[in-house]
Formats: structure tokens, sequence, C-alpha cells
């Protein structure tokens, strides 16, 4: 009598589904109720699941089919579920069953509905944990029980996506990336001899809390190793003789029969040194534990970052790895938190640009300021200087920064963080609402974050930005191509200032020169239009690396629209126009000729010039250049 019982009962949960079966088991359903939603489920197109059918009928809520799935869990596979709830369809469960098939049963549906695409890990992550009522965790960002850690080999953790956050009187809280996978509980179970209360997270989640803990273990107190013997000897010294440098990036590039590092000191790369191929992957593991990153992953480009200190040194490392044919190439950019903030008057703007920057675009009421350039230009620290200027108790200043570079006092500064789905469209949306005066958009990127400006400058505040064109010009055409509005464009934008690092003369081996005519003629010239100027060259010494340049200068344009150029911008008129409009009526001077300006005070080189800066008209005589910028 009990196998019959046991054969009524296996036949009717093939017929209706685990889910359904237990909803009728637990008293949520009738026979009367799933009937019905059967004849309504034949009449639909495309066709539903037959629970979405009767969650619709309101037979059941979402409540009780997480009672019924509780209740029965143990006897409920992930795959089964994910279609029975409507997730994924039957031929997705059962292609993903083939694979697991024919790859010998090692992984496990849901990483196999994943890589096929079938389902994204967020949406089955929270399915799981809304369904089967399992708390969801984030491991990385909860300060985990080192104890409970310590009692397993780490490599357990990696290899099963799972780890314990901490004791809940005489339980222990372990999140898992699988709460249904019945091994890896009972696993979890034996090694710490107490009963479990099951979280769910993601995999990733998990790898990086397994990283963060493995680098905690492994601190050393003692003062950093700089060798050229072991791993974490050269991968210091690379780093800490890059800080000392005050180098911007650090590139470790593999190559056919060794590795080479190359730093980007003021803003030109040198290469330091070569070395063994067979140890590029030892320190790519090193970099990448250092920098939480996930150090089994080699076939995917990877991005992260971590605090650096040693002795007066604090700098951010931001990381990112690239796949290439011969092995991961890894690039630093080293941030130096030590630097102090530029003051806006120490920008190097000559005085007449400096004091119609002041009045016209960082004093006024409202507006949109916009920075641009290239990366490694200076933008962020132009916009860094003007937010420490603006910054007095009678303003409410807000930002919204991908990430926070320079934390300063007085303001509300949001570094945007994907992984907590703090997106820019998010942030965006809601800035206006903490009653600002200044808003700064940390970079603007698309359609959305163009139109939150001028909308924003449009309702009486002030915008500070940046952006990514050759010249002032440039972002007003890009806007248009944006698709925002000509009207809002001509109506918004107070300043739009371009800028550039230029590498300055080392003043301890600078001597002074003539122009030839090769030069002149590189530079538009053909007579006397230098006159005025002293110009120098470094010769190359130990102070310079033998280059003749030491540290850089910002070279700016600063475009201050009047009612000619606003009348231009909203007829759609072309580059070209608006910048022989804007040189005629706003006395706009070129990056090329604030360069020349720059030379001509024995601060760069022509040669500098000609290798950095656009030249997109042919450049005013000298003395009308000195007329426009004063000084």
């Amino acid at each position: 009598m009990d196998r019959d019982t046991d054969l009524k009962n296996s036949a009717a949960k093939e017929k209706l589904g685990k889910v359904i079966f237990y909803l009728l088991k637990e008293n949520h359903l009738t026979k009367e109720n799933i009937n019905y939603a059967r004849r309504i489920q034949k009449k639909l197109q495309p066709p539903k699941p037959l629970l979405e059918v009767l969650k619709e009928l309101e037979y059941v809520n979402d409540d009780k089919i997480t009672q019924a799935i509780k209740a029965n869990r143990d006897s409920l596979k992930v795959g089964t579920l994910l279609v029975e709830l409507g997730h994924i369809t039957r031929k997705d469960l059962d292609d993903a069953l083939r694979i697991q098939y024919e790859g010998g049963g090692k992984k496990k549906i849901g990483d196999i509905l994943i890589d096929n695409r079938a389902i994204d890990e967020k949406s089955l992550v929270e399915m799981l944990s809304l369904q089967m009522g399992f708390p969801f965790l984030e491991p990385e960002f909860l300060e985990l029980d080192p104890d409970l850690f310590q009692q397993v080999p780490y490599k357990l953790f990696m290899q099963n996506k799972f780890i314990p956050i901490k004791k809940e009187g005489e339980k222990i809280l372990v999140a898992f990336s699988d709460p249904l996978h019945k091994p890896t509980i009972d696993s979890a179970r034996g090694i710490f001899k107490k009963e479990i209360v099951i979280a769910i997270s993601k995999k990733d989640s998990i790898d990086f809390a397994i990283q963060k803990m493995i680098r905690e273990q492994n601190k050393d107190k003692k003062p950093l190793t700089m060798d050229d013997e072991s791993i974490v000897g050269i991968v210091n010294t690379i780093i800490i003789n890059a800080i000392r440098a005050k180098a911007s990036d650090i590139h470790i590039e593999p190559m056919h029969d060794r590795f080479r590092v190359r730093l980007r000191i003021d803003g030109i790369l040198h290469h330091i040194k070569d070395y063994s191929k067979d140890i590029m992957p030892l320190i790519a593991s090193r970099i990448k534990i250092l920098t939480q990153l996930d150090i089994a992953e080699k076939r995917r480009h990877q991005g992260g970052r971590i605090d650096f200190q040693f002795g007066e040194y604090k700098v951010d490392l931001r990381v990112s790895t690239y796949v290439t044919v011969h092995g991961e190439k890894i690039v630093f950019r080293i941030i130096n938190k030590m630097d102090k903030l530029l003051r806006v008057e120490d920008l190097g703007m000559p005085p007449r640009m400096l004091d119609s920057f002041i009045t016209r675009a960082l004093n006024a009421p409202s507006g949109v300021t916009i920075v641009t350039g290239p990366t490694g230009s200076g933008k962020t620290s132009t916009v860094y200087s003007c937010i420490d200027f603006l910054n007095t108790p009678e303003i409410s200043i807000i930002t919204a920064e991908d990430p926070v570079e320079y934390v300063i006092d007085g303001i509300g500064q949001c570094s945007i963080n994907e992984k907590l789905n703090l997106t820019f469209e998010e942030t965006l949306r809601h800035i206006v609402r903490q009653d600002p005066d200044i808003i700064v958009i940390g970079e603007i990127r698309d359609f959305f974050s163009a139109d939150v400006a001028v909308q924003a400058a449009l309702t009486g505040h002030q915008v500070l930005s940046t952006f990514h064109t050759e010249d002032s010009i440039g972002a007003l055409v890009r806007l248009v191509n944006m698709k925002v509005e000509p009207f809002l464009i001509s109506s918004t934008i107070n300043c739009v200032l371009a800028q550039r690092l230029l590498r300055k003369i080392c003043p301890n081996c600078r001597k002074k020169y003539t122009p030839g005519p090769t030069e002149m003629k590189l530079l538009g010239y053909h007579g006397g239009e230098l006159s005025g100027g002293t110009f120098y060259k470094g010769e190359g010494c130990s102070h310079c690396r033998h280059s003749g340049y030491s540290g850089r200068i910002a070279v700016h344009e600063m475009l201050l629209p009047d009612e000619h150029v606003r009348d231009a911008v909203l007829k759609n008129a072309t580059s070209h126009e608006l910048r022989q409009i804007s040189i005629n009526s706003t006395g706009l001077v070129t990056l090329f000729e604030s360069g020349i300006y720059k030379a001509s005070k024995g601060i760069t080189t022509i040669e500098e010039i000609l290798r950095c800066l656009p030249r997109l008209v042919p450049p005013r005589p000298l003395a009308e250049v000195k007329r426009l910028l004063g000084g």
C-alpha cells in the first residue's frame, strides 16, 4: 500500500510539477484551483507556466510558494525550480543537463545556465533568496570571523564556493553560492561540527571575500621587502620605484621571450627593466591578490584597486589586466593621496584668463562649466581645484564620481559602485533632490548625464563636469551630437576649459636658444612673429634622467560663449565656423597659442608644443597672444 502511494505521489509530482504538488500537499491549493488554471493556461498565447497562471488568478502568492519550498527544500533541485517558477524554459534545462552529462557531472547546473546566458547570476541568486527564504548576503562587504575562516584551507572555500560569516549563538551563518547543493552543505556541517544557517551569495562576492581574508592573514607587519629574488620582493620593488620616480602609470608587459616593465613619467613611457617570462604568472598572481582580483581567472580582462602604503608614501593603485597572446598585460594607475590640492591660482593660467575664469565661470550663479581633454590631461585635478575654491560654509556641494579620488571636507562626495547597484544613472536621478547649490558630475559620458547637467543648470544650479574632447569647441559639437537640444546648450554652458599637460624644462640644465627656420615653419610662422619671447631647451642631466624635462605644466584654452557663439550653436554651425566666431568675438586663445605663450616664457619647449597640442588654425603672432592673455 505504501509503495502504491509513493508511486501515485511520484506520478503527481511529474504531472503537476514539484512546487505545485507541494502547494497542494500543504493545502495552499485545491485540485479545483489547478484544473481551472489549466483551462486558462491552454487559452493563453504565448503560453505561461502553470504556477504563474495560479499566481495571476490569486490562488497562491509568493509567501505561500516560499513556505511550500522551504518545507520541502531537500527534495528540490535548482533546475526544476527555475523551470517551474518560469525563470528558464524546459529546453534551457535540458540543454544544461546534457552539457552536465557530457562533462562528467563536474559542473553545477546553475553555473551552466549562467554560462549559456539562460539566466544571469544576479537573477538566479535573487530568485533563490526570495523563493527559498535564504538571506541574501555580500560577504566581501561584511566583517568576517577570522577564526572560522582559519579552520579550513582556503582552497576548499574557493572550490566549493562557500564561506563562513559569523557565529550566531550555537549556530554558524554560512554563505553558499548554491544553497541547494546537498554535498557542499553536508561538507560545511562536517567541518564546523555545528548547525548551519544557510545564506546565499554571488560567486564573485564569495571569491572577493576569500581573497580579502587571505590578504588579512598574510599581512606582513615588517617593512616591505624589496629584492629581485622573491615574487613579493619584485612586485614591491616595481611599485615602490614607480612611486619614488613620480610615475603616473606602471606597464608590466609580457613578450614572447620575456616581460618588461615600463613607467610613464611626465607623460612619457620609460623602459625600466626586463624579467624572465617564467615568473610572469607568479607576478600576475601576486598582483591579483594585492588588488582584489580573481587569481584563478586568466582568460578575461579584470580591474581592481588597493590602497598601498610604505613609509611616508600613501597611494591609490588602480589595476587593469588585459589578456594578450603572450599572457596578461598589467597596468597600474598611481594616484598619490599625499599630493595636495592645487589652488585655482596655481593651475598655470595666464593672468587675464584666470581672472575671467573666476569671474565668469566659478562665480556665476548658475550654468555648466566643463573641463575637457583626453585621459591624463589633468581634468580631474582642475575640477577638484574649482571645488576647493567654491567650498564655503554657505554653499552646498554634492558630487557623483567614479571613483572619488580626493576627499574634501565639507562636501557630499558619492563614489559610484556598480556592485552595489549604485550606478551613475541612479545617483544622478537623486542628486538634485539633495538641495545642492553646486553639482559636480565626474564625467559627461552619454545623453543622460549631459541632460542632467543642462537641466540642473536651467533650474538654477551651478554644474561642474569633465568631457573627453580635443578642444573647447569640440565640447559644444559633441553635445549636439549627443542629441542635446541646441537651445539648451546655448542657454546653459558658461565655460568650456580645454587643457593639456606639457613637460616643463628642467631648471638644472636649461639653456637659452633661438628657434631656427624649421621650427618657425612647423609653428606656421614666417618672420618675426616670435619676437619678444625668450626660449630655452634642457640639455639633460642626472636630475631629469637626461631627458631635459622635469615635471609638467597645464596649458588651457578657455571658451566663454557670448551671444555670437550662442547664435551659431542654435544654427548648428560647424566646428570650424564656431572656432572662427569664438576667436573673433570672444578673444579665444587656442591651445596651440597657449603653448607658444608658455614656451616664450621659458617654461616648456617648442618641440613639446608640436608633440602634444592640436594645431587647428594658424597661430597669431606672439605679441597678439600676450595681449589677449596678459603678462
